[in-house]
Order: C-alpha cells, then structure tokens, then sequence
C-alpha cells in the first residue's frame, strides 16, 4: 500500500539522519496524520490531505533541520505559529528530552494539537494559546529559548520581530522560507540587526528519497531585543521595520 510505503520511507530517512526510527516513533508519526486528517473534515487544519504530501511538506519538511547543530544543541524550543503543529510536533516526537512551547493565535487549533499530542504521548511539549507580539513581552518567555523555529508564511523582517524577542542570546531563530530568500533576507537585514540578530547562513536540506522545496534561514541572537520590540499585536505585519 502507498501508505505504508511512505512511513516505511520516512523510516528509512530518519534512520539515514541517525534519528530514531523505531516502531514507536513512526507509530506516533502515522498516529499524528491519521488525527489531523480526521480533525481536518470538521476544522480547517492543513490544506494538504493526500498522506504521500502529508509526510513530504509536512513531516520530512519540519525534520529537514535535525541535520544542524541548532537544534541539536538547543535545549528549548519554541514554535511560533505552529498551526497544525509543525515543525514542532514532529521535532517534539524526535528529541524527547528537549522541552517545546508551541504558539498559535488559534484557540481552536492549539486545543486538538494538545489533544492529539497528548493521544500519542507527548511530554515534552506545552502548548499556548496567543499573539507573538504579547507573548514575546511576557517575562516568562522573553529571551528563554535556545532555538525558535517558524514555517509562518510571513516576510522575514516581520517574523523576525515576532520570533528573535524568544531567543536567549547565544541562541537561534531557524525560519522555513521558500522562494527568493536571498533577497527577503538582504532586504531584512537592517531590522534583524536592530532586534538583536545576525544572519548566519541559509541552508538547502537534503533528504535522501524526498524533494523539499524549503531552506532554512539562520540567524544568531548575538545581543538583546530593545524593550520596545515586539510593537503591540498587528503592527508588525502593518508597519515592517525598515
């Protein structure tokens, strides 16, 4: 069956990585798609519902980064804008003794990805319901995080403001780009250098059986946010930083 085929080759990608792929882990893989996809006839959770692409832009896409020393080394994790949980929820499931925060303005979504990842059993992962921008002045969360990763479709100088306030110095943002990055990069460079960031490098992923169309853009926190940073919910988006 094509869908066996696919967990076996997601298997078979993640041992390749030198990440678990036991009977248990893959287990939790399929059992995830199996919910989301149920979840998905009743709340819109993912516009992809064919299981080949699921594990494709979905699960190799939010794993493609466990090939990097950012998350490896990260101890804390927070995923801002996670929607139906990526990359966080797969990332959670591969590195257990890690502890991940996920972010989604979303009630509705962030309450059955908590479900679900409870069904499979997640321990590692909490879950918040919310704006980044407030968030991201909440003491509790501000400058906590060895890594924030983010697939929010949203321009880099924005989601630079609404990810790198999480970020300890030292630490990392991690953004999941397609398109024309190297200029969305250039032309956010001014902004991340005022929240506190520096680009670092951009990477292309490559998964052995699968073709990703992602890269992933690093950016080193090398000194703290101003205070004034994240401006208040919708500016952001409304006024990027220039």
């Amino acid at each position: 069956m094509e869908y066996r085929d696919n967990m076996e080759q997601l298997a078979e990608a993640l041992k390749d990585m030198g990440m678990a792929s036991d009977e248990e882990t893959i287990w939790k893989f399929r059992r995830y798609m199996e919910r989301i996809l149920e979840w998905n006839e009743k709340v819109n959770l993912t516009s992809i519902t064919a299981e080949d692409e699921f594990v494709t832009k979905h699960y190799m896409d939010s794993v493609s980064i466990c090939a990097y020393s950012q998350i490896k080394d990260a101890q804390s994790v927070i995923d801002v804008g996670t929607g139906a949980g990526f990359p966080g929820i797969p990332l959670a499931i591969l590195f257990p003794k890690k502890r991940f925060l996920l972010l989604d303005s979303l009630n509705k979504r962030i309450r059955i990805i908590e479900e679900l990842s409870w069904e499979i059993g997640l321990e590692n992962v909490e879950f918040r319901h919310g704006r980044a921008e407030d968030l991201g002045r909440d003491k509790n969360c501000r400058e906590k995080f060895d890594l924030c990763v983010s697939r929010a479709v949203a321009n880099l100088t924005v989601l630079s403001e609404l990810c790198l306030p999480f970020v300890k110095v030292g630490g990392w943002f991690a953004a999941y780009k397609s398109g024309s990055v190297e200029i969305e990069l250039e032309e956010s460079l001014r902004a991340i250098g005022i929240l506190g960031g520096r680009p670092e490098e951009i990477k292309r992923p490559d998964m052995k059986g699968f073709e990703l169309d992602h890269r992933i853009v690093f950016i080193e926190k090398t000194r703290k946010t101003p205070e004034k940073y994240p401006r208040k919910a919708g500016t952001p988006a409304k006024e990027p930083l220039k």
